[in-house]
């Protein structure tokens, strides 16, 4: 019984100091990660949606590192997809703070005001990121959208304008110019640019769509018919009543 009990209580003692031993190695490990390793382990959980884990990872490289603007940015924007806005844009305004220079920083500012309904604070932060890069193609489409809700479709086009001189094959700038032509009554321009979009996106749904709409404002049945059908299977709900109208031409 002696024996027994003597028995156990070593067998006690060795899982204790294997545990113990196991529990060092483990705060060993993670204290031997490097700050670029850590910023790793959380870009790539942000990556995967494990956004409780990018939080926690960023937040040792910033232990590690208070000014580390990078850290601050992603966090920010793991904040925004967490839908804490205020904690978003107090890290961009960090990171910002930290570096003047960070023009991503100021672009995610932008779109987190304008998120929360700040269009004109939106595009304070847009300007300032193309102050830094004058061909941040994201900022001037979205300084030309926030002018397209506006009105202001001489600035809205400017803007998008810019998206395809930096770029020509942006496809989301030829929608968004042809959008404005549209609005302005120059249908010719619009389908031409519809179709430029098309041409270096054959699935852009939206601009099938819009184009299914010009043609049938034109009387061509057929085009219309077939853009509508590709809008469709593309995943956009069309207008039931739009529907309705093509029926005859079937």
């Amino acid at each position: 019984m002696k024996f027994m009990i003597k028995s156990l209580f070593v067998f006690m003692m060795i899982f204790l100091l294997i545990s113990c031993a196991g529990g060092s190695k483990s705060e060993k490990k993670d204290k031997g990660l490097s700050m670029e390793e850590h910023f790793q382990m959380a870009f790539k959980a942000a990556e995967r949606g494990n956004l409780e884990e990018a939080v926690s990872e960023y937040k040792k490289v910033l232990n590690l590192d208070p000014k580390h603007s990078r850290a601050h940015n992603n966090l920010g924007i793991v904040y925004g997809r967490q839908g804490k806005w205020n904690q978003e844009i107090s890290e961009y305004k960090r990171a910002i703070q930290i570096d003047p220079n960070f023009a991503d920083a100021y672009f995610n500012l932008g779109v987190a005001y304008n998120e929360k309904g700040n269009p004109n604070e939106a595009m304070a932060q847009y300007q300032k990121a193309l102050q830094l890069n004058p061909n941040y193609i994201e900022a001037h489409n979205n300084l030309g959208n926030i002018y397209f809700k506006k009105g202001k479709m001489e600035d809205a086009l400017s803007e998008y304008q810019k998206t395809i001189d930096i770029k020509p094959d942006y496809a989301r700038g030829h929608f968004n110019v042809a959008n404005v032509y549209r609005q302005q009554g120059k249908k010719e321009e619009a389908m031409a640019s519809f179709q430029k979009a098309l041409e270096i996106n054959l699935k852009y749904a939206e601009a099938h769509y819009h184009l299914a709409f010009l043609y049938y404002e034109k009387e061509e049945f057929k085009l219309a018919i077939e853009h509508c059908d590709q809008a469709g299977k593309l995943g956009i709900v069309v207008d039931p009543k739009f529907l309705e109208r093509l029926k005859p031409y079937r």
